[in-house]
Formats: C-alpha cells, structure tokens, sequence
C-alpha cells in the first residue's frame, strides 16, 4: 500500500490517533514531531518504541516525512491532505475575534466607505488576525453606472474611469481612435453618461449598439468610435483585470521564518504574489461552489514552489449569486482548525455588507 492508496480507513484506530496528534503538533509548533512527545501526549500507555513504530509504518503509507536534519517526523503534503479531509476539528470564531472584524467593518460602512473601502478593511483583519497574507477578489462590476470619463494621457494611450453607484471605481487604459480631439472625447463621455447611467454593464451593449444606430447623426465619426471602444474596455461586463484583486499583509508571511531553506520558500511566495493575473484565476475557482476551499503545497501550480497553502471563500449577495472571494495564504502548517471559520465568518459578513452598501448606493 503506498501513499497513493492509503486512506483513513486503513488505519486502526492507535495509528488514527497517532497520526491525529503528530498533525496537530506539528501545526501547533512547526518543528518535527518525536516518538517520545507523542508517547506522553497520548491518552493510553503507549511506549516511546511503539510509538515509533507506528510513525515508521505512517511513512511506509506516504503519510510522514522525515526531515533529514531531525530524528522527528513531519506530515507530508498527502498526509495533511488527508488530515484536512478525515480529521481536522473546526473551531468556532471566538468573541474576541467576532467582535474585531464586526467593529473593523461596520464602523468603516457607518463613515460611508465605498466597497473597496470594506474589501480592503477585510483583507487587513484577515491578514492581522490569521498572521498570513490575505487575498480579496472584489465584486464583479454589476452595480448601476453613475458616471464615465475618458482621459487622454497621449496620442495612443487613454484612460477609462467608470463610477458606479456603490462607489466602486475602475480605470482601464486603452489606445484610442486615430486623431481623437479632447471635444470627441467630451462627447462620447456626455452620450454614454445620457445613455448608461443607470445601467448595469451588463446592459451597456446592447443599448449602446442601438442608440448609435439611431442617433448616428448626433455623434461625429471618431466620438462613435470612442463609445464602442469604451465599451468594449469592458466588454464582457465584470472586471477581470488585476485591479480586482487586493492583498494584504505580506509582512506576516515573514514571522518565525528560520534558515535559508525557509527563507527561499518566503521569497518563491513573494513572486507567487507578484503575478496578479495568476492570482485572480485562482480566486476565479473559487466560485465554482459555495464553502471554504483549502488547496495545500502544490495542489494548485501558482504556490508549488513556495509549497504554501490557501484557505479562501466565495462571498454571495442577497440571492445567493457569488460576487467575489476572499482568502488566506501561509505556509502548510497553518492553523487550519482556526483559520477556516475565520475565513468563512468574513465572507458571510462581507457578502452581507457589500449587498448592503450596494443597495443604499
């Protein structure tokens, strides 16, 4: 039986048990676990050679490693695999940490902070109270329109800015038409705002092919291109650029970080976090279903070298729709019992508060 076919069922209940304790050592301290410590640690009489040899036959099965610079074990990737599935405990948010992130994100939504405010509010709790790096994926732009403006910064490069009416602000630059004048810009932004505000991305579209089929008179050639263009920056309704994406505290990632081995893991995942692209489809998976997902090591390719885990939640609105996710990142001996229902408690408040906020506009 090898470690791809071993399963808790294999296990008699001493091994279970064993195994159990090893884990949750080695999540608690981060060191390699020894006979001896788990032969005081476990409730029955258990010597520290038979210990041993149960640990030797967790190895056998995939389960364990053992760290060439440590007479103790550590779980390998599969094991906590399998940890996380068959064993993990699931704590409660304590009140203390239920009282920090209501007060942290109600007293930002009574200042009136736009949703990017809150977002970003979310990622620090997350991040200060779970000591690792924190990932948001804002919602999906389907909030009315309030305004659209076109900057030029030259003459192949403009700036997009759309506000919708929960203050989400988005910038997208673009090259515009050919011989563009600042007077066809102003004009394609006053046909826009006349024709969107209101509206939903969603709807831009469709409406804008119509209305410039039927009133091409009122527009010069160059501002109608303008406004297909504009749209077409956003073309496919919700944002899917990097601008979505917010992350918070990488410092942590740093704390109890010992010799150079662990260091080069820390500065792999600082690359990792770099490439805001990556992260964003990675985000995107999680709205494949509801609940909180953990991906551990090299389960997911864009933290194979760092060897990091992700513990992230989608966030839903009112009808249950998923609008965005927000997550965790730290090494593969976070503290997955606590963790996991902090992550989950943010993201059941934050999907309130974003429907919330975007209601009251």
């Amino acid at each position: 039986m090898t470690g791809d076919t071993a399963r808790l069922s294999d296990l008699n209940d001493r091994s279970r048990e064993i195994f159990r304790l090893l884990v949750e050592t080695y999540l608690e301290t981060g060191d390699p676990v020894g006979s001896r410590t788990l032969a005081r640690a476990i409730p029955t009489s258990l010597s520290a050679a038979t210990v041993r040899n149960v640990m030797q036959d967790l190895e056998q099965l995939g389960l364990l490693g053992s760290p060439h610079t440590s007479a103790g074990r550590v779980p390998t990737q599969f094991g906590l695999r399998m940890f996380v599935d068959g064993l993990l405990q699931i704590g409660d948010v304590s009140e203390d940490e239920r009282a920090r992130i209501d007060g942290g994100l109600s007293e930002l939504g009574e200042r009136g902070g736009s949703v990017n405010d809150m977002l970003g509010q979310a990622g620090s709790l997350l991040s200060g109270l779970t000591h690792g790096a924190s990932l948001v994926l804002s919602p999906k732009a389907e909030a009315a329109i309030k305004h659209i403006e076109f900057v030029s910064f030259s003459d192949n490069s403009a700036l997009a800015v759309l506000v919708t009416e929960d203050g989400h602000v988005e910038n997208r630059l673009f090259t515009p038409p050919e011989g563009l004048t600042p007077s066809a810009m102003r004009e394609a932004a006053n046909f826009l705002n006349a024709m969107l505000r209101g509206r939903t991305l969603s709807e831009a579209s469709s409406i804008v092919a119509t209305e410039i089929a039927a009133r091409r008179e009122e527009l010069d050639e160059l501002a109608a291109s303008l406004v297909q263009q504009g749209i077409a920056v956003w073309s496919g309704g919700p944002a899917t650029g990097p601008e979505r994406l917010i992350v918070r505290g990488r410092s942590h990632l740093l704390d109890g970080v010992e010799g150079e081995e662990e260091m080069e893991l820390m500065r792999r995942l600082f690359d990792d976090l770099e490439r805001k692209e990556d992260l964003l489809q990675l985000l995107d998976r999680a709205e494949d279903g509801e609940g909180v997902r953990i991906f551990i090591g090299s389960e997911n390719k864009l933290f194979s070298l760092s060897g990091s885990s992700l513990i992230i939640s989608p966030y839903m609105d009112a009808e249950r729709r998923i609008i965005g996710a927000l997550g965790v990142i730290g090494p593969t001996r976070l503290n997955y019992g606590r963790v996991v229902p902090i992550v989950d408690y943010t993201a059941r408040l934050m999907g309130r508060m974003v429907t919330d906020r975007t209601r009251r506009g």
